[in-house]
């Protein structure tokens, strides 16, 4: 599928090889940002800016083991892991729509970070002459895989598009939100709508077109399909990815970790 990358520049050069190191320079830096963060965690709440003991990963990683596995917590860790996080249930007995919002973006961006993982072996593994096929290995043997990916990604746009709503139409969240917070939710709002587009021309005029994929093809001709998904991805590595461990959407790390060490509960 290296073809497939290639047509952003005018030469052709801009291939499936530049977007497989900027996707390996993305995850480098958004594993040195989540290492970066730990280190910090180490210090725990108390020692944190004082300088001293911890302040190391090593010492995260034992400070977060202690109070994951403490006898103390009234529940156990798969409850915990299971009711608080994978469900949410906290968030849901304060508010259905914030539930609605939270759990939608969470599990949409969960489940397209591992289709987008898997596709990425498996044109590794096509690559390397490991697997071969005609046409695209996964839409060759793997179409529900195809068709979860565009599931979960409008589940995602439903969150998306939830939390955009809230800000502009519920008062108290419109007064408290800030242009960082403008920028992080639309900056998703894009990737999501490109990932769609790209989608969309790429099998606009193929035999593979539905009603749905004419119509977020906008009417682009498949001949802008390369340089649509290239944009798509780069996007999406560098907002998705890389930028996850120096912004606000740490939490999607910090929050079910805080949540484990604090044993959950309701």
């Amino acid at each position: 599928m290296a073809e497939y990358y290639s047509g952003l520049s005018i030469d052709n050069t801009m291939t499936f090889q530049v977007a497989l190191v900027i996707g390996f320079l993305a995850v480098i830096a958004a594993a040195a940002g989540i290492l970066f963060q730990m280190s910090k965690w180490g210090y725990g709440s108390a020692g944190y800016g004082k300088g001293g003991q911890g302040g190391s990963i090593v010492a995260f990683l034992k400070l977060f083991l202690s109070q994951t596995f403490d006898k103390k917590h009234e529940q156990g860790v798969l409850t915990t892991l299971v009711m608080d996080i994978l469900i949410q249930r906290r968030i849901l007995k304060r508010s259905v729509l914030r539930w609605v919002m939270h759990i939608t973006i969470f599990w949409g961006w969960i489940m397209l970070f591992l289709f987008s993982m898997g596709i990425f072996v498996v044109e590794l593994l096509s690559k390397a002459g490991i697997y071969h096929a005609e046409v695209h290995p996964l839409v060759e043997n793997f179409p529900l895989i195809v068709t979860l990916n565009s599931v979960f990604g409008y589940v995602l746009l439903f969150g998306v598009l939830i939390a955009i709503a809230r800000r502009l139409f519920i008062k108290e969240v419109r007064e408290g939100n800030t242009f960082y917070d403008t920028f992080l939710i639309w900056g998703l709002f894009v990737i999501v709508i490109t990932g769609f587009i790209s989608e969309g021309i790429r099998y606009a005029g193929t035999e593979h077109a539905t009603a749905l994929t004419d119509f977020w093809s906008l009417g682009i001709s498949n001949a802008a399909s390369p340089p649509a998904a290239l944009f798509h991805v780069v996007i999406s590595l560098l907002f998705c990815v890389a930028m996850i461990p120096f912004t606000k959407y740490i939490h999607i790390i910090a929050t079910p970790l805080s949540i484990l060490a604090k044993g959950g509960g309701e």
